[in-house]
């Protein structure tokens, strides 16, 4: 058969393979030509990656895993009706299984199916070398073609000039020139890279990449390589060839599928079909039971370490799934699909349908193998033999149950019975196609699974009734943590205060004996900020400084940039002014439009960053509203929790800028009202004139001082890359549960929890801080405080249930 057809190779890893095949396939699918994917070796990841470039299932082709007689066969298979098949090669060029030669290698798969070979080569560290890279492995073997180079991250033109001179002069063309480009590269997970299935913005990052190789590569020049290649004297695999069905009827074999279980071959779902089977993926993230009348289970590869919020939170079908697995129901698991079996995974309760547990470990397990089945067991008679891989970074404790699944190099792994295999060992099914039927003949014979029971609406707490909102502007977190409710509405740091810290407040608590001395504290302001003093005024928090800033001046039209923090329009309501609001908008992550405010506003107030949103705008962009007559205010009270506070306008000397901060939310202590004003001299001198005396309390004084000091700056930095760890929890696992959130550098998130979740929340003992009474806000949305993981975990937890309650 005629197919043209090209490997895509590298001198190791890292010269961008992945970006330059997917790329390819990507461009010549762009150009209306029908383009087949294909791996070598046993990665799940990058085929991922060609699905999403070319439309069409993404293949392996593997040696080892299958047999080398079977990779024309399945490369025929997988190319059916295709213009151009590109295959990805694995590692270096040469680079096999250890000890083999070169044995499932990317050249020894070009010369099974007698494919040309591109070489990919990354020449940021090197230029004229680079030709003698190529030209020595172009002479390594002579049953490989190198028929062409692609150089990759070159640094400018003359350097890539320089290099591909030196190629060409070895007789080989170079086919094109990619340079440093980052926003074309996939980001990297602790197995590789991340799958597509998991990447919103896999898409736009592939248009991209397409866009890049189209106008950087002779595609033309590609094509006519690809075309050259020797006509294939075999026949397309067939899956039917392999399997038969083992009855009239065609059973539900449910599929694990979704962002937790991305990883399977092709090959697999078309042999269960061949035998008769009706293939039906699900999600075990989001979906409440299994699929209507299952009979069988293919639980897959995937990361469910890193999804384990989401699948723990699915109660439901945990429930359903394990009474499946117990009651008989034919269940292949491997990997992935053994650790969601297991009780737990990282303390993450799972199925428990087997009685073992799994932790993440720094570890990686990759390697070849050669078991064979411990015992009869559902995918055969013991001693079969087959080849398989691992790949992961989890352990199981313990390896094996009564009835181990497999032994390897005479060590037992894995569980087995009649009606279940689970194992870390992956099984390329085109390659042992009896297994696949052992599992069709067992679910052909099987019972389908009970029906899920309906779930239970969970029980309200007892006194946590919603706190009345009488007027929006001055609701606050603290009404909402009550009742003894789990505290993620107020945005307070949970972490205990420093000795010293603690050590300042007790003598702040001794010197109160006589009235207030704010001067020590003013200098130490000064001194943190590079600020002279009468650019200082400490004040009882940002509470207090927003109302002398109502009062400082006959304001004309104040100006709130929403939705953020509401005592400044409080504060101005109380003082005789209306203020107005600009709406920074959800589609744009609350950013601000500097043009959206009026020209005439004389007073501007914005957070930074903002409370709720968690938007840290650019300092450039604050600067920016800036200009003769007007007072912009910068609330910065959670600016200690961005490390290095890299937009803090707090030490910067404009006209008519002021920065508020405040102290009490850092360092624990809401109840001592601590907090200052940094800025223009003439706007502070307002301020202070509204003032009360002694409006600053000694305790708060002297905590002033301390949080200024050389002490504070490395406590302050650990706080807030401590608070940087924790939000990412929360962040990762609303995302696993597809819950849209802001974009925060704030200790809080703002998250769309859906209409009527927060009420549902506290009825199961969480409080959150509701949004709605923000303005630009509505109930759909929620602030949710960044707490240890233990906290966040559970409020993941709770939210999942009530998503399958739903």
């Amino acid at each position: 058969m005629s197919l043209p057809r090209l490997v895509v190779a590298a001198p190791a890893s890292g010269h961008g393979k992945t970006t330059v095949a997917t790329g390819l396939m990507a461009a010549l699918a762009g150009r209306g030509l029908a383009v087949s994917g294909h791996k070598v070796g046993p990665d799940y990841i990058d085929p991922g990656y060609h699905a999403l470039a070319t439309g069409r299932p993404g293949r392996n082709l593997d040696p080892h895993l299958t047999d080398p007689s079977l990779m024309v066969p399945l490369l025929l298979h997988g190319a059916r009706g295709a213009d151009v098949a590109v295959v990805e090669g694995v590692m270096g060029l040469f680079d096999g299984r250890i000890g083999g030669d070169g044995f499932a290698s990317t050249a020894h798969v070009a010369t099974l199916t007698d494919s040309p070979v591109v070489l990919v080569v990354d020449v940021s560290h090197a230029s004229r070398s680079i030709g003698a890279v190529v030209h020595g492995m172009a002479g390594f073997d002579p049953t490989v073609t190198i028929a062409g180079v692609i150089l990759n991250k070159a640094g400018s033109p003359r350097h890539a000039a320089e290099a591909a001179r030196a190629v060409e002069s070895t007789g080989i063309p170079v086919l094109g020139v990619l340079h440093r480009d980052d926003g074309v590269s996939a980001p990297s997970r602790h197995l590789g890279l991340v799958p597509a299935e998991e990447r919103d913005e896999a898409a736009g990052a592939l248009e991209r990449l397409a866009g890049q190789v189209a106008a950087h590569v002779d595609l033309d020049a590609v094509l006519e390589l690809a075309r050259q290649a020797p006509t294939l004297d075999a026949q397309p695999w067939d899956p039917a060839a392999h399997v038969r069905p083992s009855g009239a009827d065609s059973p539900v074999v449910a599929v694990a599928a979704g962002r937790a279980f991305t990883f399977r071959y092709a090959e697999t779902t078309e042999l269960l079909e061949a035998a008769g089977c009706t293939v039906v993926p699900f999600d075990p993230a989001r979906d409440a039971h299994l699929p209507a009348g299952t009979r069988g289970l293919y639980l897959g590869g995937g990361f469910p370490e890193v999804h384990a919020a989401a699948l723990s939170a699915n109660a439901s079908l945990r429930a359903h799934l394990r009474e499946a697995v117990l009651d008989g129901v034919p269940t292949v698991a491997e990997c992935a699909g053994l650790l969601y079996l297991c009780r737990s995974v990282d303390g993450h309760p799972m199925v428990g349908a087997l009685d073992a547990d799994a932790v993440m470990t720094p570890r990686l397990t990759l390697s070849y193998r050669r078991p064979a089945l411990a015992a009869d067991q559902l995918l055969g008679p013991a001693g079969t033999t087959v080849t398989t891989h691992e790949f992961h970074r989890t352990t199981v404790t313990p390896v094996h149950g009564d009835r181990p699944a497999w032994t390897v190099d005479d060590h037992a792994v894995g569980f087995s019975g009649p009606t279940l295999s689970a194992s870390y060992l992956h099984v390329h099914w085109a390659g042992h196609p009896g297994l696949a039927q052992s599992f069709a003949d067992a679910v052909h014979s099987a019972a389908p699974v009970a029906s899920a029971p309906a779930p239970t609406p969970p029980a309200t707490a007892t006194g946590a009734s919603l706190p009345p909102v009488t007027d929006p502007l001055r609701h606050h977190g603290d009404v909402e943590a009550s009742d003894g409710l789990l505290d993620l509405a107020v945005n307070v740091s949970r972490l205990p205060r420093p000795a010293w810290l603690e050590q300042a407040l007790r003598d702040g608590v001794a010197g109160s004996a006589s009235y207030p001395e704010s001067s020590a504290a003013h200098v130490a302001v000064a001194r943190r900020h590079g600020r002279e003093v009468d650019e200082v005024l400490v004040t009882a928090g940002a509470a207090e400084a927003f109302s002398l800033i109502a009062r400082a001046r006959r304001w004309r039209r104040p100006v709130v940039v929403h939705p953020q923090f509401t005592e400044p329009d409080v504060a101005l309501r109380a003082a005789g002014h209306v203020p107005g609001h600009v709406l920074c908008r959800a589609e744009d992550d609350f950013a601000l439009d500097p043009g959206a405010v009026p020209d005439d506003a004389d007073l501007v107030v914005v957070g930074n960053p903002t409370n709720p949103t968690g938007r840290l705008h650019a300092a450039s962009t604050l600067a920016s509203l800036c200009r003769p007559g007007r007072v912009v205010v910068i609330d910065e009270a959670f600016m200690d929790f961005v490390p290095g506070e890299p937009q803090t306008l707090s030490s910067r000397a404009l006209p008519g800028l002021v920065v508020v901060r405040s102290l009490t939310k850092l360092w624990s202590m809401p109840g001592i009202r601590a907090g200052y004003v940094v800025g223009d001299p003439a706007v502070v001198a307002d301020l202070r004139g509204q003032q009360a005396p002694w409006s600053v309390g000694t305790p708060a004084l002297h905590a002033v001082v301390a949080t200024a000091g050389p002490d504070a700056a490395a406590e302050a930095e650990r706080r807030a890359r401590l608070a940087v760890q924790h939000r990412r929890v929360l962040v990762d696992g609303l995302a696993e549960l597809s819950v849209d959130v802001v974009p925060s550098d704030a200790p809080f998130v703002l998250a769309r929890l859906g209409r009527g979740t927060h009420a549902r929340l506290r009825g199961a003992g969480i409080a959150v801080r509701r949004a709605d009474t923000f303005p630009g806000l509505d109930d759909s949305w929620a602030r949710l405080a960044v707490r240890e993981p233990e906290a966040t975990r559970h409020l993941l937890t709770t939210l999942g249930v009530h998503a399958a309650w739903n």
